[in-house]
C-alpha cells in the first residue's frame, strides 16, 4: 500500500535520490530549479509517497510572483520511482497537492512539464501566455492553473521567486552584502 503523506526532514536524501533517478544530474541547471534554490517550498505544501518504508514519489510547491504582484505557486519536480510508475501515483500525488494548495487558499500554479499529461488537472498554455521564466525554459511546456477563479487570468511579467529561505542557505544578499549574489552563508 502507498501512503501519500506531508515530506519529513528524514526524507531528504531519499528525495534527492529519487531526483536524480528520475530526471538525472542536469535537473540542477533547470530555470525552475533556479527559482526554488535556496528557498523552502511553501509551509504544508510539500509531499512525499512511502511504500513499505521506501520513499517512492514525491511533489513540492514553492511560492512564486507571477508577474507584478500576483501570487502564486510553482509546483515541481513531481517524481514517481520508475519501480512502481504506471500505478497512477502521479496523478494521485498531483490531485493530493492541488486539493491541499486549495484548501489553503492559494489561487494558482504554474509549472513546467507535459502538457497533455497535466491538461487532465487543467492546467494550459494560455493561463501561462504572459508570463515568463527569468531564464531559459520551453514555451510549450509552461502551463498555468487557476485554484480561483481568475487568478491568472491577465498574469504578465517575469516569474519570481518569494518565500521563506532556507535558512542553511540564505543568500549575503539578504543580510544586505550586494557585491556576494554567488555565495552562500556557512552555517
Amino acid at each position: 500500500m502507498i501512503q501519500i503523506r506531508h515530506e519529513r526532514p528524514g526524507d531528504i536524501v531519499a528525495r534527492e535520490h529519487l531526483l536524480d533517478l528520475c530526471f538525472g544530474e542536469a535537473r540542477r541547471l533547470k530555470t525552475s530549479e533556479r527559482l526554488r534554490e535556496g528557498r523552502l517550498p511553501a509551509e504544508g505544501l510539500a509531499f512525499t509517497a512511502e511504500s513499505k518504508g521506501r520513499l517512492v514519489g514525491t511533489v513540492r510547491l514553492w511560492h512564486v510572483e507571477a508577474g507584478s504582484h500576483r501570487p502564486a505557486l510553482l509546483l515541481g519536480p513531481l517524481a514517481v520511482d520508475p519501480d512502481v510508475q504506471g500505478l497512477g501515483l502521479g496523478a494521485s500525488l498531483m490531485r493530493h497537492a492541488l486539493a491541499r494548495a486549495g484548501a489553503l487558499a492559494h489561487g494558482a500554479v504554474l509549472l513546467i512539464g507535459d502538457a497533455p499529461y497535466y491538461a487532465r488537472f487543467g492546467f494550459s498554455q494560455t493561463l501561462a501566455a504572459g508570463l515568463a521564466m527569468p531564464g531559459p525554459f520551453e514555451r510549450e511546456r509552461f502551463l498555468g492553473l487557476n485554484l480561483r477563479p481568475a487568478a491568472l487570468d491577465g498574469a504578465c511579467g517575469i516569474v519570481r521567486a518569494t518565500g521563506a529561505w532556507d535558512e542553511a542557505d540564505i543568500p549575503l544578499t539578504a543580510f544586505g552584502d550586494a557585491g556576494a549574489a554567488s555565495r552562500r552563508r556557512v552555517a
